[in-house]
């Protein structure tokens, strides 16, 4: 298998749930919301599925406690949040060469019955 053929390999958080506390009105600044966050980066999986080795894969525990600590963060907008995630993977792991990552914000205040409001960013 050729390792310049990456475009499908993904390494993927599905559906992490998180209670946090943001928005834009003070109320849910106040209150906070149930999210759910799903996190995918396109990575070189075939060095890892070869060795078997952590050291040459992203590490879902390191991942997910960046992704933790973002959400932890008040923000008025689920873009802020989503950007900031992204960037410090990134910064964190250069061989992840795209990221995208999809915020949920469940039961949206917005005057409505609406199951959740999403952003999806993908860099």
């Amino acid at each position: 298998m050729k390792k310049e053929n990456l475009s499908e390999s993904l390494v993927e958080l599905v559906n992490m749930e998180f209670y946090s506390y943001h928005g834009h009105f003070r109320e849910e600044q106040i209150i906070g919301n149930k999210f759910i966050v799903n996190f995918s980066a396109r990575t070189d999986v075939i060095t890892p599925g070869e060795t078997d080795e952590l050291s040459d894969a992203l590490n879902y525990q390191e991942l997910y406690g960046i992704i933790r600590e973002e959400m932890d963060i008040p923000s008025k907008l689920l873009e802020n949040v989503a950007l900031r995630i992204i960037k410090r993977i990134k910064n964190t792991y250069p061989a992840v060469t795209w990221a995208s990552v999809s915020i949920a914000k469940l039961n949206p205040p917005i005057g409505g019955k609406v199951e959740a409001s999403r952003v999806v960013l993908s860099l």
